[in-house]
């Protein structure tokens, strides 16, 4: 999820940057939460500067992975403008990183009739050719990928492929 101005998004993308961001080597090297402030980590290329100018002054990382997730590690930057995160609200971020990355405990599992509705749809075919691939009504494609937006807690079905990959369900 990325809910930053359009325009850091784009200057950040543009320059580069993700591999210049002390907060970006952070989040790969450590787990837990840190404010940008007390990164020890240097920062050549002025990327929490040049955030301040776009309204992100104040930043926060949080990293985590547990021993059984073999690599997969979710992380999320937090900025504010107008003062540092305080103590509570970094627990806080963490909690829900953490929960966000446990993933929901009644998580519902998509059939194969549902993860092959998607795939197909993640492949680009239409909700008309899906049909006709998998001998089924068009209704019944609209059933199951709403299942699945259902299920995976998306709003839309580019999201739903996005977390089902995410998940290494397709």
């Amino acid at each position: 999820m990325n809910n930053l101005p359009d325009i850091w998004v784009e200057f950040y993308t543009t320059h580069g940057l993700v591999v210049q961001d002390p907060a970006m080597r952070w989040v790969y090297g450590n787990v837990g939460g840190i404010r940008f402030s007390e990164m020890a980590a240097t920062d050549p290329h002025q990327v929490r500067a040049h955030a301040a100018v776009f309204g992100l002054g104040h930043g926060a990382a949080v990293s985590v992975m547990t021993p059984r997730d073999k690599g997969r590690r979710s992380y999320g930057l937090f900025f504010r403008d107008d003062r540092d995160f305080e103590d509570a609200e970094m627990e806080g971020l963490l909690r829900i990183m953490q929960q966000l990355h446990a993933g929901p405990e009644d998580e519902k599992s998509l059939t194969n009739a549902e993860v092959e509705a998607l795939k197909l749809q993640s492949e680009g075919l239409r909700l008309k050719q899906i049909a006709a691939r998998l001998g089924i009504s068009e209704s019944a494609v609209k059933a199951r990928l709403n299942n699945v937006k259902r299920k995976l807690g998306a709003r839309t079905q580019s999201q739903a492929a996005s977390i089902a990959a995410a998940r290494r369900i397709l």
